[in-house]
């Protein structure tokens, strides 16, 4: 008996036949899926829309350079960290890595040694060559789950899990962690359902004499967060809010599937209404469907 393109069984009159693969194959193929999107002709922008444009990109590109000048937050927290676990909190783009920069250089040039954390292995591997090229390749290690170089170097860049792992690996061992300081970049990641727990570990098993300083642009009840830390470390713990907007101001826009580019809000700060006309030509694809 043979199949049919139908399946039901038909009979061969020439006796039994070898499964014709090809056949098969062929009658198996699935129809292929419609466009995702309607091939309709770009509507032009009007004068209106390109000026919201222009306005959108206006000033974008390679800012002057100038002579850096600290902001007054930096060189509170500079001031402070010598004495004092520091927590800055400040807007993305105001600074906050300078200030770890800083205090790092000042311990190299004294023979001590500090660790920077991330919760990110791309963010670990970024500050990991930006610090290789401002310290040195030889001064700088990076410690992640899957990449392990230089790490008896002075400064250490790894992800919070590893630092974490080496205070629990010291505990057991009744020894020291080789470090006088440690950065926690985006320390907000306490409050994370899932992975907060590393960070409160990471305090909590820090002993006091390595200084700490936590940075973050969205931490909140910032003044509540360094009283706790302050009592499960037993330290002084500053404060140092760099309140306002960001200096670096973000441009939000949207890139349609014609290659036109809108602004996401208009000049009141609400949605930029011509978007709806992609959202109507969404629609209509599905239903074509």
């Amino acid at each position: 008996m043979a199949r049919s393109r139908y399946g039901s069984r038909r009979r061969n009159k020439d006796g039994p036949q070898k499964h014709n693969r090809s056949s098969s194959e062929r009658y198996d193929k699935r129809r292929l899926a419609a466009e995702s999107s309607a091939n309709t002709r770009p509507t032009p922008p009007t004068p209106a829309q390109n000026q919201a444009v222009e306005d959108l990109l206006a000033g974008i590109g390679v800012p002057e350079q100038k002579p850096l000048k600290p902001d007054d937050f930096q060189l509170e927290a500079l001031a402070a960290i010598e004495n004092e676990d520091v927590l800055v909190t400040a807007p993305t783009g105001s600074g906050k890595t300078w200030i770890a920069r800083e205090e790092i250089r000042r311990l190299l040039a004294n023979g001590k040694k500090a660790w920077y954390t991330t919760p990110l292995k791309a963010l670990t591997n970024s500050k990991y060559v930006e610090f290789s090229e401002e310290f040195g390749a030889e001064n700088v290690g990076i410690l992640t789950g899957d990449r392990k170089e230089n790490a008896g170097a002075p400064l250490i860049v790894g992800t919070t899990e590893i630092y974490r792992n080496q205070l629990f690996d010291a505990l057991r061992g009744g020894e020291q962690v080789d470090t006088d300081f440690v950065i926690l970049d985006e320390a907000h990641y306490l409050a994370d359902e899932e992975r907060g727990h590393v960070w409160e570990e990471a305090i909590i098993l820090s002993p006091p004499r390595i200084r700490m300083l936590l940075l973050s642009a969205t931490v909140g009840r910032a003044e509540q967060f360094a009283r706790w830390i302050g009592d499960v470390r037993g330290t002084s713990v500053r404060v140092i809010n760099r309140a306002g907007s960001r200096p670096v101001e973000l441009r939000a826009g949207y890139l349609s599937h014609n290659l036109q580019l809108y602004p996401l809000f208009n000049e009141e700060g609400m949605f930029n209404r011509d978007l709806e006309q992609f959202t109507a030509e969404r629609r209509r694809s599905f239903r074509r469907r």
